[in-house]
């Protein structure tokens, strides 16, 4: 009895290293969006980085504001993307006889 629940704790605490690892290395990929005169930079664990506007834009303030949402949300849904790849792929990592994840 005593011995499933050090295999458990011991695949919890690997579970645990192995998603430290996976945020750390989502920290330094960068998603590159742009359009329209906007440019975000988001990374793989979704925190927006960078933000660059044409100047052109400055001038109306609802056209910036729409094509700004529009950029972000298209750069947040790719590093989404790659975040749930990530997280199926250290699943998959754990449970190798699961067919869970396809």
């Amino acid at each position: 009895m005593f011995g499933n629940i050090k295999d458990m704790m011991g695949k919890l605490q690997e579970a645990q290293a192995q998603a430290k690892e996976m945020k750390d290395r989502l920290e330094q990929v960068e998603i590159k969006e742009s359009q329209s005169g906007i440019e975000v930079v988001v990374n793989g664990n979704r925190k927006v980085r960078d933000l660059k506007i044409d100047e052109s834009l400055l001038q109306d303030k609802e056209e910036l504001e729409d094509r700004l949402l529009l950029t972000l949300n298209k750069a947040l849904d790719k590093a989404e993307g790659l975040h749930e790849t990530e997280m199926k792929n250290m699943a998959k990592g754990m449970m190798p006889s699961m067919d869970l994840f396809k």
